[in-house]
């Protein structure tokens, strides 16, 4: 499918040689902890919400990052969890993170990362599926490797952002958002974070028809529907409550 890139614009990474560039990977650190950073305001706590309680459970996590979740988890009672990235950064931050618990980091791909037959409780993801062209090959051999009943549960930029970033010159926070080939999918090349990354559009009607398509029952579909009571600013809360960033979906293998 056609991309979205600019003549003369740099050259557009895939995720993890994009995380993997030292003024993205230190710029993603400060975005991290920015009191107004959306992903633990929005995507955070309604991804707890939709997970329930971890104790007991044998987890994976597919773009794990620093692996900051993966420590929840952990003193949380999960009985394993394993964070698997892409990215070298991401691979050894997750590491520090991990250090002095029972947790593992592996650097792989998702698309090639392996999962042994029936071994999971549970398989999560936090805003790294829309990096991944052979989203369909993923979600199967999670099927495999999660019980009967284990579940998947994953978050995604919302398909209005990874539409189209048009009408965002990055010189200050995004006032406007253009909506525009929703319903072509396939390979993005957008500007975020001071260069080009690779993104897969989807719909949110493709991120369903997938996650059935491979075997799983949809439990839940949520968009961080922004709460004020976790906003120190109003108008930021304002902001965020015009467009969904986020996708949230939870659902069971049967």
């Amino acid at each position: 499918m056609a991309s979205e890139a600019s003549p003369g614009d740099e050259e557009a990474l895939e995720g993890a040689a994009f995380y993997d560039q030292p003024s993205v990977f230190e710029i993603y650190s400060e975005h991290r902890l920015s009191a107004n950073n959306p992903n633990d305001l929005m995507e955070g706590p309604t991804f707890l919400e939709l997970l329930g309680p971890a104790r007991g459970l044998r987890i994976v996590e597919l773009g794990c990052g620093d692996a900051g979740f993966g420590r929840q988890l952990l003193a949380a009672g999960c009985q394993s969890y394993t964070g698997v990235d892409a990215s070298q950064n991401m691979a050894e931050a997750a590491k520090r993170t991990l250090r002095g618990t029972a947790g593992l980091v592996r650097q792989e791909r998702l698309e090639s990362f392996l999962l042994e037959s029936g071994t999971l409780d549970l398989v999560v993801s936090r805003l790294a599926l829309h990096y991944v062209d052979d989203l369909a090959a993923v979600l199967q051999r999670v099927h495999r490797a999660l019980v009967p009943g284990g579940r998947l549960v994953f978050s995604v930029e919302h398909p209005i952002i990874t539409s189209c970033d048009r009408g965002w010159d990055q010189s200050g926070p995004r006032g406007s958002w253009v909506v525009d080939d929703y319903f072509r999918t396939g390979k993005r090349e957008m500007r975020w974070l001071g260069a080009r990354v690779q993104k897969y559009h989807r719909t949110v009607e493709d991120y369903i028809g997938l996650v059935q398509q491979a075997g799983f029952r949809l439990d839940s579909l949520r968009e961080a529907r922004p709460r004020p009571d976790l906003f120190v600013s109003t108008d930021e809360f304002q902001r965020r409550s015009r467009i969904p960033l986020f996708l949230l979906l939870a659902s069971t293998r049967v």
